[in-house]
């Protein structure tokens, strides 16, 4: 005796689909052949490992800011919990090392917007218009055809 009769799991894809979308903003399905697969609407820009080099560039350049900016105060919080004597020795001018500190994590913050600006001008930027200009031909060319 076989206990198949009870309903689908409503997780599991079931073999036809409704008649009706299950979502108002779902496209309607295509009319015609259902394997038939659809072209692409418009040819790709830019070649696939000129944007994987884009984005490991930008990867780097973020990481390099982040770790200069977020290393700085890292540390100075590290400091703060297990070296209090060191924080609180007197530095320069007689205010505390801790103090120092505190007040040096401004001009780091500004070293790291410096990095993320360096990077992005000598790195980053001019892939990205080696790119833009590789979509630019394959617009144009497109266009002449």
């Amino acid at each position: 005796m076989s206990y198949d009769s009870s309903p689908p799991h409503p997780y599991r894809p079931h073999d036809t689909s409704p008649s009706y979308s299950a979502y108002p903003w779902q496209p309607a399905p295509p009319e015609g052949d259902p394997d038939r697969k659809r072209l692409p609407r418009r040819a790709a820009l830019g070649h696939h490992s000129d944007l994987r080099i884009l984005r490991g560039a930008y990867r780097r350049q973020r990481r390099v800011a982040t770790l200069t900016a977020l290393g700085y105060f890292t540390l100075f919080l590290v400091l703060s919990a297990f070296a209090p004597s060191f924080m609180t020795r007197p530095g320069a001018g007689g205010l505390p090392t801790g103090l120092l500190l505190a007040l040096a994590q401004l001009p780091v913050t500004w070293l790291a917007i410096g990095l993320y600006e360096h990077t992005a001008r000598r790195y980053v930027d001019p892939i990205a218009d080696r790119i833009r200009r590789q979509a630019e031909l394959d617009a144009k060319r497109e266009a002449a055809r």
